[in-house]
């Protein structure tokens, strides 16, 4: 299949010739193709094909449409197209339908003089019926009873017509479910007035529960209009690997070969990736995320970890903001046992959903070796191995893994790992304090500093997360390096903002407040006595502390 061909049905774009079919489709639309010519309808008959957005519905119409008009003369239905969407908005609906109508009708030979002059009647008609009818006064029903009357009666005249006549009309409507409510309900009430006539099938394609929300109605009052429905076959799951497999050639066609590990993408795909690929639209949505972003970064990514990273973000958006944010600990060294790192770990999975947490897991274990440590029990030499994989332009080296996240709009929070991370220095006064003074030379994109977001954030942690002991050397760190900390970047922006200045008071103060009061005292008066620059800060803590 010629590269076209393959972008054609991948990216959401309707095939129309069956040969091009790449997912099965053919099979069912000829099938159904069959069934519309052979079926007994004496009274008409409307067929729907329920499918949401990405399903493959539009080809599946037009591989019907291709096997009827393939059909031998004799058995050939005049086939009336008709897009709404086409026209939503710009003209009204129902005119537009029964002009393209007439107009398909009117070019038929073998259609009944004056048919097309009845067709137009009906149209007026029901183009004067108010919308919605269920919310018509007393006199409006009475005009829609008078109206549905005359339908009638132009219907028998149409129907006289149609007997005179052997072809099937088959109308086939597609993209209902893009037009608005109010364009929705207008199509229905056509197929509502006149779905009964003698030869006429109508086929449907659309999302029913965007046509049911439109409709302000359950399904059993949609399936009165509609005589019977399909689901949109979904492809089996070898046909959807090879046709994102062939698409994925085409987008990153120009890769450097010695960056693609055959058995390493093997392993992440087969493992991983592959359970999220369900249906058509899985498909569109991963290549065409590829397609617009991939170029950005070619040649300064691995394509298998790239791929794997693009999956996260589209189907498992947590896990792909939780990798964002923890550099660390899946990349740097850490001061957590494998099995705090396993608890860690694992509560990140506890925020999936069962069928998505083993397929992540095998994902994480592929891009980030280190964690192969802890959930198999497999040790990597992380020294060895690093030259390699920075070779390989893997997301697990230090130096490529912010490459992955270019297209990320980085709010430069803090995570919650780091923040523990950070907590986990609070038994000691020095490193602690370094830590704070590292932090305040971080810029956040509104300009702040990182130190100010960790103070809030020890604000809120201070009730119930930092155990008494680690209270003195905390108290002691904040006001060793105060002045240092108090940076301008953090000064207040108005009236009602907060300084540093304060946040450090507030912090101090409330951890007093957790010690019994003769501690309280002893910690206050070491600290105090330690601290010979006593700043204003120093002494509103004092005050406060009294």
């Amino acid at each position: 299949m010629a590269q076209d061909e393959i972008h054609n049905q991948s990216d959401g774009n309707p095939l129309i010739n069956p040969e091009r079919d790449r997912l099965g489709y053919a099979p069912f639309a000829q099938y159904l193709a069959d069934s519309i010519c052979k079926m007994a309808c004496p009274e008409g008959f409307a067929i729907a094909v329920y499918g949401s957005w990405g399903s493959g519905k539009s080809t599946l119409l037009n591989f019907v449409i291709h096997y009827l008009q393939q059909k031998p003369e004799n058995e050939r239905p005049i086939i009336v197209p008709f897009n709404p969407w086409l026209f939503s908005g710009n003209e009204d609906i129902t005119r537009r339908f029964f002009d393209q109508l007439e107009n398909v009708l009117s070019q038929q030979t073998s259609v009944p003089k004056g048919l097309r002059e009845r067709i137009a009647d009906i149209a007026k008609v029901i183009s004067e019926i108010p919308l919605p009818y269920a919310q018509a006064t007393k006199p409006v029903v009475r005009l829609f009873d008078e109206k549905e009357k005359e339908t009638s009666e132009i219907k028998e005249e149409v129907e006289e017509t149609l007997i005179q006549q052997t072809r099937r009309i088959v109308i086939t409507v597609d993209d209902i479910d893009r037009l608005g409510s109010d364009d929705i309900r207008k199509l229905f009430r056509i197929f509502k007035a006149i779905p009964n006539f003698q030869n006429v099938v109508y086929l449907l394609v659309f999302d029913k529960e965007v046509a049911i929300k439109a409709l302000a109605e359950n399904e059993a009052s949609l399936e009165k209009i509609i005589q019977f429905n399909f689901e949109v076959p979904i492809p089996d799951k070898i046909s959807l690997r090879r046709l994102l497999f062939e698409k994925l050639d085409i987008v990153m066609a120009d890769t450097p070969q010695e960056l693609f590990d055959s058995i390493y993408w093997g392993n992440v795909y087969l493992q991983g990736i592959d359970k999220f690929i369900n249906n058509l639209r899985d498909v569109v949505s991963l290549t065409n995320a590829i397609t617009v972003i991939y170029p950005v970064v070619k040649g300064e990514v691995n394509p298998v970890d790239f791929i794997a990273i693009e999956s996260m973000r589209l189907f498992c958006p947590i896990m792909y903001d939780i990798i964002c944010k923890n550099y660390s600990l899946l990349i740097g060294e850490d001061s957590y046992s494998v099995e705090e790192l396993k608890s860690i770990l694992n509560s990140w999975l506890s925020q999936l959903s069962d069928e998505d947490k083993e397929p992540v897991k095998q994902i994480l274990m592929q891009l980030f070796p280190k964690l192969e440590l802890v959930w198999r029990h497999i040790y990597h030499d992380e020294q060895q191995q690093s030259l390699d994989y920075c070779k390989q332009l893997r997301i697990c080296c230090p130096e490529i893994f912010p490459r992955y996240f270019r297209l990320t709009l980085s709010t430069g929070e803090l995570s919650n790992h780091q923040i523990q991370s950070i907590l986990a220095l609070a038994g000691d006064t020095k490193a602690f304090g370094e830590k704070l003074l590292e932090l305040a030379n971080q810029k956040r994109p509104d300009g702040t500093t990182k130190v100010r977001e960790f103070l809030e954030r020890l604000e809120d942690d201070i009730a119930n997360n930092i155990p008494q002991d680690n209270i003195p050397s905390i108290i002691q760190a904040l006001l060793d390096v105060s002045d240092e900390i108090l940076c301008p970047e953090d000064k207040p922006s108005g009236m009602f903002d907060l300084g540093n200045e304060i946040r450090i008071a507030r912090i101090i103060s409330r951890l007093l407040h957790r010690l019994d009061q003769p501690i309280r005292f002893e910690v206050m008066k070491k600290a105090l006595a330690q601290n010979q620059r006593l700043s204003i800060l120093v002494q509103k803590v004092a005050i406060s502390s009294q």
